[in-house]
């Protein structure tokens, strides 16, 4: 692990939360986004992009490329989403 990534008490945090309560979580925010009205959904699906883009680039030098690939395709389309809702 980067020791810049080691050291960053906000991941280091983030890391001991259990993985079924982030899922939870994120599936919870997504639901909601999902069902509120238009721009409020949409504000909230930023919100989720601008997470995922925030733990994309933390952990950029430790995914394998296919990983980073996949990030990528997921953090486009969920912004795409996100302005869909807005426009």
């Amino acid at each position: 692990m980067p020791q810049d990534v080691a050291n960053n008490p906000l991941l280091r945090r983030l890391a001991r939360i259990p993985k079924a309560a982030a899922l939870l979580g994120t599936l919870a925010l997504l639901v909601a986004a999902v069902l509120l009205p238009n721009p409020y959904g949409g504000v909230l699906l930023l919100a989720l992009a601008a997470g995922l883009a925030a733990l994309l680039i933390t952990t950029w030098p430790v995914q394998p490329p296919a990983t980073r690939g996949l990030r990528v395709v997921v953090l486009t389309l969920l912004t795409a989403a996100a302005l869909t809702r807005l426009f």
